[in-house]
């Protein structure tokens, strides 16, 4: 007899989904987690700190209302890292208590601590203050996350050089920053601090940031991002660093010397899987700590599932909880569905990024013929009032069948807007469902209808000639 049906490593997105979804079927659950981490590193030092720490800088500049009331405007002269702290730590705080809630409500039994594998079916959790535990499962969730990679070569020091967990510890806004990697993470902190009036070089060695991305959307962000004072150089890596007391020297391969007060190495992440000798469990991970899953979020031992981060690709919140939700459900033996295939990527830049589907390059390569519409803020009624005339949204969309192939949307709500296109695709729809749709006025979402038309202008003409 197992003291437990269903026992989750880890209470981050995909660990606190699955461990719901196990109660829900009437299982005995419980959830290792260390006493200060509930909520995993979503929660405490990734997703919600850092999209908290936007919203405060663009509420705090008046960025996004300069369209309005000119470039000078802000709402605070003097911005510090205690304004932007007192909105976090807030946020954090309350949803950590929801996150409480919820677990406790579904009565799942937390484990204070950190587990590890001691066989495949049992866990030791140690709560750091020498008490250790052992709990036994029938079934085992390895939903640990991932922590920022760091080079070896690197000297963090946590005040000067530092990886994107270490900005919530900053004790000043910078004056000026270099971040080391232009992924996901990097460009949503370099554009939050320019925004705040850092001056940052962002240093990437690829010749492009973003690659996954629709290219005319990327180079509207780096239009923007140079708006703001953003020096770009690709094709550049950071050597060293050199810590001194007013700051840091960032030596690059080319010779050049960036001096800065911060450097924040975005170097992707490793996931969290060193401290669970998985060994023990018949298991292994990867040089970059993740472990290999089926399509059921399997293990190489079938009663062993892993989600969320920790598995690699695609690494976000979102997908984790999906993950999380399904793996419980395998494990509890109950029927379900595959993860779909159209799933949304939202990056938190300044301006969003959001899309769903494939981009033109991708289209292109595979001979898909395709027509695009667009639709411009600048166009509708909603984004003069709120201010954005750089947004746009484009659709693209099938010659053949009128279906949608992707949407891509950069500008205000581009993470909410996004949806919408989502659920057309998910249920098969074509555009002359968005030409025909009456969308409340004014909103951003009519944005759609104005691209429909737009797409569905162009194909007219092309059938004209044909």
């Amino acid at each position: 007899m197992y003291d437990y049906d269903v026992l989750i490593i880890g209470s981050g997105p995909g660990g606190q989904k699955a461990a719901i979804a196990a109660a829900k079927l009437d299982r005995r659950v419980g959830i290792v987690e260390r006493k200060d981490m509930i909520g995993g590193v979503c929660l405490n030092t990734g997703t919600i700190p850092s999209k908290t720490l936007r919203e405060a800088i663009l509420y705090l500049t008046g960025l996004d209302q300069r369209e309005m009331y000119g470039q000078s405007y802000r709402v605070k002269d003097e911005i510090t890292v205690a304004d932007l702290a007192a909105r976090t730590s807030h946020v954090v705080s309350r949803e950590m208590d929801v996150v409480r809630s919820q677990l406790s409500r579904n009565r799942v039994t937390i484990l204070s601590g950190t587990g590890s594998f001691t066989d495949p079916h049992t866990v030791q959790v140690d709560d750091g203050a020498g008490r250790i535990r052992t709990a036994t499962a029938d079934k085992i969730v390895i939903a640990t996350g991932t922590r920022p990679a760091r080079p070896a070569s690197v000297e963090f020091d946590e005040r000067t050089i530092i990886d994107s967990d270490g900005i919530v510890h900053l004790e000043t806004v910078p004056r000026s920053m270099v971040v080391a990697g232009a992924g996901v993470i990097g460009i949503e902190y370099a554009s939050m601090f320019a925004a705040l009036g850092t001056k940052v070089t962002v240093v990437e060695q690829r010749e492009r940031m973003l690659e996954f991305c629709d290219v005319e959307v990327v180079e509207a962000l780096k239009y923007h991002l140079r708006d703001l004072a953003v020096t770009f150089r690709f094709g550049e890596t950071v050597a060293s660093v050199e810590a001194r007391p007013e700051g840091a020297i960032a030596t690059l391969l080319s010779g050049k010397k960036i001096p800065a007060d911060t450097v924040m190495y975005s170097a992707g992440r490793q996931g969290a899987s060193d401290h669970l000798d998985l060994g023990a469990a018949g298991l292994a991970a990867d040089k970059r700590g993740r472990i290999v899953v089926d399509e059921f979020f399997r293990t190489e031992v079938p009663h062993i599932y892993a989600v969320g981060d920790v598995i690699g690709f695609p690494a976000l919140a979102a997908t984790s909880m999906e993950q999380g939700r399904l793996a419980a459900l395998h494990a509890c033996g109950e029927p379900l569905h595959a993860l779909g295939q159209i799933q949304p990527i939202g990056i938190y830049s300044i301006p969003e990024i959001s899309y769903v589907g494939r981009t033109e390059e991708q289209l292109t390569h595979d001979n898909v013929p395709f027509e695009v519409g667009v639709s411009r803020y600048r166009e509708l009624a909603r984004g003069q009032i709120i201010g954005d005339s750089y947004g746009v949204l484009k659709l693209l969309v099938s010659l053949d069948t009128h279906t949608l192939l992707g949407v891509h949307v950069f500008g205000t709500g581009a993470t909410e807007l996004v949806h919408i296109g989502q659920a057309v695709m998910g249920c098969g729809g074509t555009i002359d469902y968005l030409v025909d749709a009456v969308f409340n006025y004014p909103t951003l979402a009519e944005a759609y209808k104005v691209a429909a038309l737009d797409a569905m202008n162009k194909m007219r003409q092309i059938a004209r000639f044909a």
